[in-house]
């Protein structure tokens, strides 16, 4: 009675790492407010996660046989929500002719991510239902893949919002920013499209 540890790493891993709804958000914050200003937010996203993990592991799944329309509802309001987060993305503008009055979205924002993530959802259902042995006790399995997915994420999202800053200094106020912002949104309704269908 156990969990796939390593399996299951490497494939959080591969999630994780991977262009997503969050790592958008997250690249695309790092390149508007710069990579300092975005850790709260990406300490919410991290944590954020571990808002549905809980849940799920200790039987929010058995909700799905007797109420499968909650799902439903919840898969459509967060495609909505990540598909607004990539218009705002698509109109962000790096560069600013003064000092912004724009705060960077702090700790609260980021943990809304990831519970209005449809990949997050696919993404830890898998977990579960794929590399945990049946018989595993609730607290151990949900220990487990919480600890694995935190420890991916604490390595992937700065690199995500560290990359969004970088990529801001070489395009800000270039023509290309606008097609960079607007690759990202499209890339964002991307993943959600092929999560959702």
């Amino acid at each position: 009675m156990t969990v796939a540890v390593i399996s299951f790493t490497a494939f959080a891993a591969s999630q994780v790492a991977t262009p997503g709804p969050a790592n958008m958000a997250l690249l695309a914050t790092g390149a508007r407010f710069g990579f300092q200003k975005a850790l709260p937010f990406v300490a919410g996203v991290a944590l954020g996660k571990q808002l549905i993990i809980w849940p799920i592991g200790f039987g929010l799944m058995s909700l799905l046989e007797t109420a499968p329309w909650v799902f439903q509802i919840l898969k459509w309001v967060s495609a909505a929500y990540i598909c607004w987060l990539a218009w705002k993305v698509a109109n962000l503008r790096l560069s600013v002719d003064q000092e912004s009055l724009v705060k960077a979205p702090g700790f609260v924002a980021g943990l809304a991510v990831h519970p209005l993530n449809p990949k997050a959802w696919a993404m830890v259902v898998t977990g579960f239902t794929s590399f945990v042995t049946p018989g595993t006790p609730a607290l151990q399995a949900t220990a487990t893949i919480a600890f694995s997915l935190l420890a991916c994420q604490a390595v992937f999202h700065p690199i995500w919002t560290f990359g969004g800053d970088r990529i801001a200094h070489l395009v800000a106020g270039q023509p290309a920013e606008r097609y960079l912002m607007w690759t990202l949104a499209i890339l964002t309704v991307a993943s959600v499209l092929y999560v959702l269908f």
